[in-house]
C-alpha cells in the first residue's frame, strides 16, 4: 500500500512511501538472531555507506528500504517514512536505510599471504573492528573458529562500515585448520617474543585469542612463534590489551616489516 504522507502549504508534493506488513516487519527483525540468518541465508546492513559498498561488492539484497529519495532513484529502494523505518531498524537512532541481503557463497581459504586467525573472539564490536582492520592492511582472509561471534550479526556488518565487503570470513575447526597448514604460525600472547624485535614475514598466520582468556590450550599446541606486545608504563599493572587494539598493533608490526 502507498499512502501520500507529507503537504507543504497548498502544494502538495508526491513522495509515496511503502508501509511494510507485520509480517515483513516479524521476519526482518528475526534476522537479528543467528538461527534465522543461518536458516534463510539472509542477514541485514543499515547505513548508506555498509549497503553501497555491499552492493558494489557484488552482494545481492532483497530488500532494500529508504528514506531518502536518491536511494530510490540509484539502487531501486522502496521508500520508507522514518516511523516504519523504526519498526525494522536494530539501532537505537535509525540510519535513514536498510537491507536486507543474502549472504554471499565464500571459497575455500587460500594458504597464502597474512592470514588472520580468531579464536572465540565474542564481542561483534570487536569483531567488526578486526574485520575492518584487516581491510586497511590487506589481510583478505580471516579465519574465525566455530565459536566466534557470527560475521553478519547486525552489531558486527554496522562496525564493520563496508569492510566486510572485501574481506572473506571463514568460520572452521580451528585446531583443525592450523594442524594442516604448513604456513607459520604466530600466537599473540603475554609471554612471547617482542613484537618489536621479532623478524615478522609477509605470509603467515596470525592467531588473536578470546577476550577472557586468551588462545585456547589446543590451539596455543599449534603455534610456531609466540609474540607480545610489551608493556611500558612504569607500573605495568593493565592485565591485557582489547583484542581489537591489540590487533592493529601487530598486523602493523607485520606490514612494516615488510619496508624494512
Amino acid at each position: 500500500m502507498r499512502v501520500l504522507i507529507k503537504r507543504y502549504g497548498l502544494l502538495s508534493i508526491q513522495k509515496y512511501y511503502i508501509l511494510i506488513s507485520k509480517s515483513q516487519i516479524k521476519f526482518i527483525t528475526s534476522l537479528q538472531q543467528k538461527k534465522y540468518r543461518d536458516s534463510s541465508g539472509l542477514f541485514l546492513a543499515e547505513g548508506p555507506k555498509v549497503i553501497t559498498e555491499l552492493i558494489a561488492a557484488g552482494f545481492e539484497f532483497e530488500h532494500y528500504f529508504s528514506i531518502s529519495e536518491s536511494d530510490a532513484e540509484h539502487y531501486g529502494a522502496e521508500m520508507i517514512s522514518e516511523r516504519e523505518l523504526r519498526k525494522i531498524s536494530v539501532l537505537k537512532n535509525p540510519n535513514t536505510s536498510l537491507a536486507v541481503f543474502n549472504k554471499p557463497e565464500v571459497a575455500g581459504v587460500k594458504l597464502s599471504g597474512l592470514i588472520v586467525a580468531l579464536d572465540a573472539v565474542r564481542d561483534p564490536g570487536n569483531l567488526g573492528t578486526i574485520i575492518r582492520l584487516c581491510d586497511w592492511f590487506g589481510v583478505e582472509q580471516l579465519v574465525c573458529s566455530e565459536d566466534t561471534v557470527d560475521c553478519y550479526n547486525p552489531k558486527v556488518v554496522q562496525a564493520t562500515m563496508g569492510s566486510l565487503a572485501r574481506v572473506s570470513v571463514h568460520y572452521l575447526d580451528l585446531p583443525d585448520f592450523l594442524r594442516t597448514s604448513n604456513m607459520e604460525i604466530f600466537g599473540a600472547v603475554m609471554d612471547g617474543t617482542s613484537v618489536y624485535e621479532a623478524e615478522l614475514p609477509s605470509e603467515g598466520i596470525l592467531v588473536m585469542g578470546n577476550e577472557a582468556n586468551g588462545i585456547s590450550t589446543e590451539v596455543e599446541e599449534m603455534i610456531t612463534r609466540k609474540i607480545t606486545i610489551p608493556r611500558f608504563g612504569a607500573i605495568q599493572a593493565t592485565e591485557s590489551l582489547n583484542v581489537a587494539t591489540a590487533t592493529a598493533i601487530l598486523l602493523n608490526e607485520f606490514r612494516r616489516s615488510i619496508g624494512k
